[in-house]
């Protein structure tokens, strides 16, 4: 059971090449008791599910350092989000530590996260422009070159000695990268791109070099494995700014909180790190800042742009007692905001640590891939051994066979495979958070693209769930509005539900706000009240009665309207009825766009709730639904999702989290709708902050784009290999078509950066 385990969260502090994602967790998978583990090469993450209280994250830490993988524990997201602005205590001993010191928590010298992806795109980027240089030198002084190009230099013995030093150069310093993790990689038992790179780089160095000490009568290959190394390293450079990119899509909600806030403290206003803020201090919040952190309203209006965290698009009135959102922008006036939340507890917090579960959660399509890219490379030098003994066996030549031999070697390394469905998953996850859509498992994601039915919760999901006037029915001397009027004047001094839903609509309608005297309360029928010069009197059937008015005589209008499960409320003078009041829980305006764009999407929609048939029927006639489910209990609401799925459906349940829980379990893709700052909904897949149903439909909108970049990448990668491994092979030199390595290297990484940047275009996808 869940409840029996810990998640253990470990930042790996090195890059690990996306094919070795398998090994990494089959690692972590050693250490007793860990149950599941689960590594996101993109933001370079390894989360372990482990039996409660039986392993601990430096089991694993020790585990993983035999192979020389280092890591540490990671930082939780309330820490990373002061991290980011934050660094403002400094450790004295040592600057790596500022920032990572606060409220008594001390952490061990914790790497920022995606720093290895810019150390890397550092590393590559100096050891390509060396051998960049010194290509041109190797370029010039190979016979092969002069040959083509129609030169020759003066016969001299030092051509060669130079070759050698220049191309030693960039073959060991610019190989470099590469070579000094091929002992990590084989102690993890794993044929990756580094071991490929160095067998293609080193075979061909190593062949020239025994050509120069004329060991061998042959052609040297310094040129050709020159260029390929430049070209390697030009396109990890590139595939690491890529990556840099796809793993920064986190970090834009990290920058949400602003690193200080207005601190009002006896009277007095200073400026202090958002970090030092404490639960029950006072801010102020001036036009066009930040909401440092989330709290409570205690004086002052405005309103707040909440589209970074709610997806929201128009500004929030906020007054005394309105809760706000660290992150958040005030917009026109001034706030006192007193803080209720702080740490992991505030709702980016929370935020920032879904979306890194999501990103480390896996769907299945992402682990067969994770395990087809770890077996491509036993693939890779498989088909490169053959490919040379058979140009060899036909007497094609050593130097030709070896050529094809590193073609091959290179052009199959699996890089594009490991990226295909991490990158996507990274950047579909934070998108969907931008938009107030947090994913908690990534699974749910893909599921939600084959679902065929969307059954709501009415109360509260489909309407509003607070009564509100639906009809005006005019019946004698009084207008509709002046009914409304009237009815309000008498009501504001009620507490009943309906009363209260009388005065909204008269605010709402901007109606005069007329004064009733001599208020007087009728127990169980209704109220009455002198309003100007009319008695007033509003109620029920029985209170007609008593004022001697047959109210039988409107019972087809009353039992029209009972019909639609509205409550009616009559309004009279004395002596005659001169309307009806409809009354009823409101349906939501965006329920209607909500089931139009899902039926246009090919799906069901279908409302489940515990009201009768009669309240059901209507608000399913109004919404258009293809069914409803009424007078279902709580516990019976996972047994109708059930039942649908016994027919083969699968369900998506969208409900309020809370009196919904087991259907949401009992779902397919459980979604909770309405979750607000409180985003911590244990029992649904997928929770949506705001409180419109609209946004189920744009979660299977993108749901749908996620999986069909998830699928073209999927396509690239396999398709890739497929076609480009038997070309590197030879399949074409009869009709005299044969792929140099520095074209395959260069082919190699335009595949890695284009999985990448295919993913990077899910972000333009409207939702």
């Amino acid at each position: 059971m869940e409840t029996d385990s810990d998640i253990i969260e470990l930042q790996v502090k090195d890059y690990i090449s996306p094919e070795c994602t398998c090994k990494v967790e089959d690692m972590a998978k050693t250490v007793p008791h860990i149950l599941e583990a689960s590594y996101d090469p993109v933001n370079s993450t390894l989360k372990v599910k482990a039996h409660r209280g039986m392993a601990s994250a430096e089991d694993i830490i020790k585990k993983l350092k035999e192979c020389k993988v280092p890591c540490e524990q990671r930082i939780p997201a309330h820490e990373m989000v002061q991290m980011e602005h934050g660094k403002e205590k400094k450790k004295p001993m040592a600057h790596e530590m500022a920032g990572m010191e606060h409220e008594g928590m001390k952490m061990e010298k914790p790497a920022a996260a995606h720093d290895h992806h810019a150390m890397m795109a550092s590393e590559f980027r100096r050891h390509f422009l060396v051998a960049a240089v010194l290509t041109i030198p190797v370029l010039t002084l190979s016979p092969a070159i002069q040959n083509w190009a129609g030169y020759s230099l003066p016969p001299s013995p030092i051509w060669d000695a130079l070759l050698l030093i220049f191309a030693s150069i960039v073959i060991l310093y610019g190989g470099f990268p590469f070579y000094k993790r091929v002992p990590r990689s084989l102690r993890m038992r794993a044929l990756d791109m580094n071991v490929l790179v160095t067998i293609a780089l080193l075979s061909g160095y190593l062949y020239s070099v025994t050509i120069t000490l004329g060991l061998l009568e042959a052609t040297d290959f310094y040129w050709e494995i020159s260029t390929l190394a430049a070209f390697l390293l030009f396109g990890h450079w590139m595939e690491m700014r890529a990556s840099i990119t796809a793993a920064g899509a986190l970090k834009q909600l990290v920058k949400l909180i602003p690193p200080t806030a207005n601190l009002v403290k006896d009277g007095q206003i200073s400026e202090v790190q958002t970090a030092q803020l404490k639960v029950g201090d006072l801010v102020l919040v001036r036009p066009g800042q930040k909401v440092p952190i989330d709290g409570v309203v205690t004086e002052g209006e405005s309103s707040l742009n909440e589209a970074m965290i709610t997806g929201e698009s128009k500004p929030v009135s906020k007054k005394a007692g309105s809760n706000v959102i660290g992150g958040t922008v005030n917009m026109e006036g001034s706030l006192r905001v007193k803080v209720t939340k702080t740490g992991e507890e505030t709702a980016v917090a929370q935020i920032i640590k879904m979306v890194e579960q999501a990103i480390a959660s896996k769907p299945p399509v992402q682990r067969l891939a994770d395990r087809a890219a770890n077996y491509l490379t036993l693939i890779a030098i498989f088909v490169g051994a053959t490919t040379f003994f058979f140009w060899f066996g036909i007497g094609a030549g050593i130097p030709f066979a070896i050529a094809l031999t590193i073609t091959v070697i290179v052009i199959a390394c699996p890089h594009a495979l490991g990226l295909a469905i991490p990158v996507v998953t990274t950047i579909s996850t934070t998108m969907a958070a931008n938009s107030g859509m947090l994913v908690k498992n990534a699974e749910a994601l893909e599921i939600a693209k084959l679902i065929d039915v969307v059954i709501f919760d009415k109360t509260g999901t489909l309407t509003k769930g607070e009564f509100g006037v639906t009809d005006v029915v005019k019946f004698g001397d009084w207008s509709e509005k002046q009914i409304l009027e009237n009815t309000a004047a008498l009501e504001v001094n009620s507490e009943h539900v309906i009363a209260k839903g009388i005065v909204k609509k008269a605010q709402e309608e901007r109606l005069e706000n007329k004064k009733a005297e001599k208020f007087t309360a009728i127990p169980g029928k209704g109220a009455k009240a002198l309003v100007g010069k009319d008695e007033v009197y509003v109620g029920n059937a029985n209170l007609m009665r008593d004022l001697k008015i047959n109210p039988e005589a409107f019972e087809a209008e009353v039992s029209r309207l009972s019909a639609q499960g509205k409550t009616v409320v009559y309004i009279s003078t004395a002596s005659q009825i001169q309307g009806l009041i409809a009354m009823a829980d409101l349906i939501r305006e965006e329920s209607r766009e909500a089931v139009k764009k899902l039926k246009a999407e090919g799906l069901e929609v279908a409302m489940l709730t515990g009201d009768n048939k009669q309240t059901a029927a209507y608000v399913s006639k109004e919404l258009e639904l293809n069914t409803f489910f009424a007078e279902v209990l709580p516990d019976q609401k996972a047994n109708t999702v059930k039942s649908l799925q016994d027919k083969g459906k699968r369900v998506a349940m969208v409900g309020d989290g809370i009196n919904d829980a087991p259907a949401l379990v009992q779902s397919n893709v459980g979604i909770a709708i309405g979750a607000g700052t409180d985003v911590a909904v244990e029992s649904a897949d997928i929770i949506l902050i705001r409180n419109d149903p609209r946004d189920v439909a744009k979660l299977v909108t993108l749901s749908r784009k996620t999986m069909r970049k998830m699928n073209e990448n999927l396509v690239w990668a396999t398709g890739y290999n497929v076609i480009a491994i038997p070309v590197a092979a030879g399949i074409l030199v009869p009709v005299g078509v044969v792929l140099p390595p520095e074209v395959a290297a260069i082919t190699m990484t335009l595949s890695s950066i284009s999985v990448t940047v295919n993913a990077l275009l899910l972000r333009r996808a409207k939702i």
